[in-house]
């Protein structure tokens, strides 16, 4: 009999996901642990692995969107027939008689390594053991993935998995050992090589700036794909005169995370009692202190003026808990704790990683897990947790010149802060003009919560702390 593919479901909130991209064509042999479809959810992507040797059967194209545990192929054992005329029953969560498989977490760092981390010479033998005849590295898409949220080369990491096999723990293994490990030298990568790329991929490298010609695939046949981009820093690009993206002409189909962004947006419009105000904030000693922490913490953190601005709003909202507080209808519920949700640009729409306990953090502690969040939602390799929970948000356009903008709420939070750039303003001093650096905050929040004149203390709280910013060291 064959055993379903089914979409994987990948935590408790997803409830739709399509297939992006098959890894193995229809009708074409698979081995167990091999890339077999790429998963593309509204918050997260990632590379499933098929679960048995067989032959792939599709009965779900690429681009369709699916509930998670919908049956999207079937493999067949190497010895069954498959009948020409065979499409498979698509089946739901609703009709599975077992559970449905779902994306597994994260294992502890473990408190042995499995297997020691080998020497310089002895690592580079392993690796040569650790890759198909093709010239692939085995290595598991969380192993990919870890390795570059720890910063570990893989090329270096000993497999002791399945037939050599990267697996997490040898990732934390080799990361625990905290040895430099050896990169192998790859052959040149041919033009027909950075011709097979997955979309998720080659969008990655646009956006990052990253040239494909230098990269050698891991997946089948050399495919490239995301993980394999994931430890690639980001190249400087120059600013072009005409915008990247769509053409004009061209339809652009509304899926995945644009159709979230889309119906949550709206949904947030029609559900919520919005109004916006502007304030501006006085920066000229926030531009200093900046100035002066970027040296004293330099190899450390680089803060940003949103980290000012995350750690000002977090101060803020436990001087104005009304704000840090979420409307059910029959009330309004004001949360103990401030999770900061920090909105990032990636190149197919918005993320929005949460900042853990802002309120307790200093300011460095924040500079760096912001620097995280925003680098692994490029990257593609965020995971769930870095989701959960956020109480308040903030959204900054300043990079693009923006003096002020609305914001649209993210439910069911009651606010968000829209960061603008820093401009020359005029402050008195008697009848003396003198020339500040100033920045404005745009404030969106539901009136349902609260109203105008106690919004407009928590903006003026917040802009209080950024105009006097050793505070945000205390």
């Amino acid at each position: 009999m064959p055993r379903e593919i089914y979409l994987v479901k990948v935590g408790m909130t997803m409830t739709e996901g399509m297939v992006s991209e098959w890894f193995i064509a229809d009708g074409q042999p698979v081995s167990k642990g091999d890339m077999l479809y790429a998963l593309e959810t509204e918050k997260v992507n990632l590379d499933v692995d098929a679960e048995m040797d067989g032959i792939v059967k599709h009965v779900v194209e690429a681009g369709v969107t699916l509930a998670p545990g919908d049956v999207v192929g079937y493999i067949f054992a190497a010895d069954e027939v498959i009948p020409d005329d065979f499409e498979g029953v698509a089946s739901t969560n609703d009709t599975l008689s077992t559970p449905l498989p779902e994306a597994m977490p994260a294992p502890e760092v473990p408190k042995t390594s499995p297997q020691p981390v080998a020497a310089s010479t002895g690592a580079a033998e392993q690796n040569v053991a650790s890759r198909t005849e093709e010239g692939r590295l085995k290595a598991s898409p969380a192993a990919r993935r870890l390795a570059g949220e720890l910063g570990v080369g893989i090329e270096g990491v000993v497999g002791t998995g399945p037939d050599g096999r990267i697996v997490e723990a040898d990732v934390y293994a080799a990361a625990k050992a905290g040895s430099t490990q050896p990169q192998m030298i790859l052959p040149p990568v041919s033009a027909e090589a950075v011709a097979n790329v997955s979309p998720l991929a080659r969008r990655i490298a646009e956006a990052k700036g990253i040239d494909l010609a230098q990269i050698q695939g891991s997946g089948p046949n050399g495919k490239i794909l995301q993980a394999d981009l994931d430890q690639v820093p980001t190249a400087p690009t120059a600013v072009k005169s005409v915008a990247a993206g769509p053409k004009a002409g061209s339809t652009v189909p509304v899926r995945g995370m644009r159709k979230t962004i889309a119906q949550r947006m709206h949904q947030s419009l029609q559900e919520t009692a919005q109004l916006s105000m502007d304030m501006a904030a006085v920066m000229d000693d926030a531009v200093r202190l900046r100035g002066q922490l970027i040296k004293e913490w330099e190899g450390e953190a680089k803060p940003t003026y949103t980290d000012l601005v995350i750690k000002a709003t977090a101060k803020a909202l436990v001087r104005h808990p009304m704000m840090n507080s979420r409307f059910d209808g029959a009330e309004i519920a004001l949360l103990d704790e401030v999770h900061m949700g920090l909105a990032v640009a990636v190149p197919d729409g918005l993320l929005v990683p949460v900042i853990r306990n802002a309120h307790l953090l200093s300011l460095k502690e924040i500079s760096i897990e912001s620097a995280r969040l925003a680098s692994a939602a490029r990257a593609g390799t965020l995971g769930l947790d870095d989701f959960a929970g956020g109480t308040f948000t903030v959204s900054a356009l300043g990079m693009y010149g923006v003096n002020s903008f609305t914001p649209i709420i993210n439910q069911p939070q009651s606010g968000i802060i829209g960061i603008n750039q820093l401009y020359d303003g005029v402050a008195w001093e008697g009848e003396n003009p003198v020339k500040t650096t100033q920045m404005n905050l745009s404030l969106t929040w539901d009136h349902r919560v609260l109203d105008g004149a106690p919004a407009a203390e928590f903006l003026a709280s917040v802009v209080e702390f950024l105009s006097e910013p050793y505070r945000l060291l205390l």
